[in-house]
């Protein structure tokens, strides 16, 4: 395994995608990470975001650990994926505190700040500003998964979103990997 090298973050942390050298290859995992990608992020990630379709053929994934004493922050960013799903693994007992995310509004620069509690997450548009504020105590522990077009293909801002069925909201692409890894 590695942590997500390339990136602006930590060193800890797992790459969760067999594309990524590295990547957590235990197979109960590997089945869990297509099933949680394919069943449950890709058919909501279509409902909020009906703009994502056809630029969600591909995924991406890695694990993050935050640490009060050596990961502060995260500046703001935006990532390259169509929709960013940040699920914060820590349970309810384990504290920590600090390390709120922070979204920009482009236009009005207006910034919200989110306190992201153990067991929630939170879903957006790859293309929205976002930042991590920092983390004055203990650690917090996230999943960051991507969706993405080929070879990181992502909609415009501001494109049409075409309206799809049920039936194509839960489709999986029949698209194969394009190797493709942002990092």
């Amino acid at each position: 395994m590695r942590p997500p090298y390339g990136i602006v973050l930590n060193r800890g942390g797992a790459m969760l995608d067999p594309r990524s050298e590295g990547y957590l290859a235990a197979p109960g995992f590997q089945s869990f990470y297509r099933t949680l990608m394919d069943q449950y992020m890709r058919p909501v990630s279509r409902l909020l975001f009906p703009d994502v379709t056809g630029f969600d053929s591909q995924t991406f994934g890695f694990s993050i650990r935050w640490q009060a004493s050596k990961d502060t922050s995260l500046r703001p960013h935006t990532d390259a994926s169509a929709v960013t799903l940040n699920i914060n693994l820590n349970l309810p007992d384990e504290d920590y505190s600090g390390s709120a995310v922070s979204f920009i509004d482009p236009v009005s620069r207006k910034v919200e700040k989110l306190t992201f509690e153990p067991g929630t997450a939170l879903i957006h548009h790859g293309s929205v500003p976002h930042a991590s504020e920092p983390i004055t105590a203990g650690e917090r522990y996230n999943f960051v998964l991507w969706l993405y077009g080929e070879h990181g293909q992502i909609p415009q801002p501001g494109a049409p979103a075409r309206q799809i069925s049920p039936k194509e909201r839960w489709s999986v692409p029949a698209t194969e990997s394009d190797g493709f890894a942002p990092f």
